[in-house]
């Protein structure tokens, strides 16, 4: 499929989408005589892996990181190695979720001290 088809079920731009390529973190799997970028269902599942990271705080090449884990356990699922990165992986994106979910309570409190500020004479 063509880029812009990508863009919109990742919800992702085409500028990032470009720059994934540029920088080597998503490389679609073909493309066009003319030049243009060609994605497989596959890099699709990549670029979705991406995009589920984002909220989280990764850097690129954390990113960068996870996506080639996840490629070595595809290739040999069996690996006790790949499957321990695999859990380690989890275990600190589970560490970067608590620490979210904290965020956005004391978001939520700071909202609710805002709106009782409004709600005073």
């Amino acid at each position: 499929m063509h880029i812009g088809e990508v863009a919109e079920r990742t919800s992702l731009s085409l500028r990032t989408l470009r720059h994934y390529d540029e920088i080597g973190l998503i490389v679609p799997s073909g493309r066009t005589e003319g030049g243009f970028r060609l994605y497989t269902e596959e890099d699709v599942a990549r670029i979705m892996l991406v995009r589920r990271m984002k909220p989280l705080g990764y850097s690129l090449d954390e990113m960068r990181t996870v996506l080639e884990a996840f490629a070595e356990l595809a290739r040999d699922p069996r690996s006790d190695e790949h499957a321990a990165t695999i859990h380690e992986i989890r275990e600190a994106a589970e560490d970067r979720r608590r620490k979210l979910v904290e965020q956005v309570a004391m978001a939520e409190e700071f909202l609710e001290q805002l709106a009782s500020l409004e709600a005073s004479p």
